[in-house]
C-alpha cells in the first residue's frame, strides 16, 4: 500500500477516560480507511490509556514514549506520520462526521494552502451544554493584509490540519512548549503559506476540570502559571523563527501582533496579582486599540467605558460595570404590559 493521503495524529497524556471517543470519532469518518492512518502518541500516561487504546488493534498505530509534553509528542508523531496532510486531534476532543473529507477537499481545491482550520462547538462539561465558540475565521495569505493578520485567532489543536510540506518548514517544535505546541504551528504557518478557514463546525472542544490550557470554569493558579510560562516560550520561539528568516520584527503589523500577545499575557498576570486602578485602565485602553481588528464598535466602546469605570471600581469590580449597564438598560425598557397597551392605543 502506498502512502496515505492524510495522517491523523492524536496526542494523549492521562486522558484514558476520553481517548476512546477521540479515536472512535476518527475511525468513524467517511474518509476511505485505506487512504488515512491514525497515530496515537501516548506521552507517558500513568492511567489506563494503554489498555483502552490497545482495544483498537490494527485500526491505529499506537506509540508510547516517556513524558515530555505536547511538543515532544507532536515531534515524535510527525516523525512517524507519512500522509500528504496531517490532522491533529487532542485526546479529550472529538470530530464530527465529514471532518476528514471536508478537510482534504479544501486542501485539494486550494493547492497552495498550508493549513485548513474550521469552526467548532464547545462542550462545557460542568454545565452539560454545547455552545458555538464564535471565534473569527480568516482565509488567505495573512501577512499581506494587516487587518486580517490582526484578526487571526489561533484555534486549538483538534481543528487544525496541515499540508506536510508546509509543516516541515516549522519543525522541530521547541520542546519547552509542553502545552501550546499547536499554537507554534498555527501562529507561524501563516508566514509560510495561505490558510483556509471553514465555517462549518466539524468538531467538539471539551472544556473540563483537567484541561491543561483552558480553565474549565474555575480559577487555577498552577494552570495559569503553566500557560504564562509556555506562552512566553512560544513568543520567544516565534520571534526567533521570524528573525532567522529575515522578517523585520519592528514592522508595524508585527509589532501590533506581538502587542496582542503581550496584552494576553498581562491579562493572566492580573489574575495572579491584582493590578492597581491606573494599570487596569491602561490595559483596557491598550486592549481596545491593539485588538480593534477583532472587535465590533460596540465591544470597543464598552471596553473604553470599562477603562474609565475601572478608575473608580478597580480591577476586582469591573464585572459590576457590566451588571449595572444591564440593569439600567433593563429598567429603561417598557414593561411588557406597557408595550401591549401602547400597541393597542396605536391600533385604536
Amino acid at each position: 500500500m502506498g502512502k496515505p493521503t492524510i495522517s491523523v495524529l492524536i496526542d494523549t497524556f492521562n486522558y484514558g477516560q476520553y481517548v476512546e471517543e477521540a479515536i472512535e470519532s476518527a475511525i468513524a469518518q467517511d474518509f476511505p480507511a485505506g487512504e488515512r492512518e491514525i497515530l496515537v502518541v501516548d506521552d507517558g500516561s500513568t492511567d489506563d490509556t494503554a489498555e483502552r487504546v490497545r482495544k483498537f488493534g490494527s485500526a491505529i498505530k499506537y506509540f508510547r514514549k516517556p513524558n515530555g509534553g505536547q511538543a515532544s509528542a507532536f515531534n515524535f508523531g510527525l516523525r512517524h506520520a507519512s500522509g500528504k496532510y496531517v490532522a491533529l486531534l487532542d485526546a479529550d476532543d472529538y470530530w464530527l462526521p465529514g471532518k476528514l473529507t471536508r478537510t482534504v477537499d479544501e486542501f485539494e481545491r486550494n493547492p497552495d494552502a498550508g493549513m485548513v482550520y474550521h469552526a467548532y462547538n464547545e462542550w462545557i462539561a460542568t454545565k452539560k451544554i454545547f455552545r458555538d465558540a464564535q471565534l473569527p475565521l480568516v482565509s488567505g495569505f495573512l501577512p499581506a493584509n494587516h487587518n486580517e493578520l490582526l484578526k487571526y485567532v489561533l484555534y486549538p489543536t483538534s481543528f487544525l490540519a496541515f499540508r506536510r510540506s508546509a509543516i516541515d518548514l516549522l519543525l522541530p517544535i521547541p520542546e519547552d512548549l509542553t502545552i501550546q505546541a499547536d499554537a507554534f504551528l498555527s501562529a507561524l504557518v501563516i508566514f509560510v503559506a495561505p490558510v483556509v478557514a471553514v465555517t462549518d463546525r466539524l468538531a467538539v472542544y471539551r472544556i473540563h476540570s483537567t484541561n491543561l490550557f483552558a480553565d474549565g470554569g474555575r480559577a487555577d493558579t498552577h494552570r495559569r502559571e503553566l500557560r504564562m510560562r509556555t506562552r512566553a516560550a512560544l513568543v520567544r520561539s516565534m520571534k526567533n523563527w521570524l528573525d532567522e528568516r529575515a522578517y523585520e520584527l519592528d514592522r508595524p503589523e508585527l509589532e501590533e501582533l506581538f502587542k496582542q500577545w503581550e496584552l494576553t499575557q498581562e491579562g493572566d498576570e492580573f489574575e495572579l496579582e491584582t493590578p492597581g486602578r491606573f494599570r487596569t485602565a491602561r490595559h483596557l485602553v491598550r486592549y481596545a486599540s491593539h485588538f480593534r481588528a477583532r472587535m465590533t464598535w460596540r465591544h470597543r466602546a464598552v471596553t473604553y467605558l470599562n477603562a474609565a469605570g475601572s478608575l473608580v471600581v478597580g480591577y476586582k469590580n469591573i464585572h459590576r460595570l457590566d451588571e449595572w449597564r444591564t440593569a439600567i438598560t433593563h429598567s429603561l425598557r417598557p414593561h411588557p404590559r406597557q408595550r401591549e397597551e401602547a400597541k393597542m392605543s396605536r391600533s385604536n
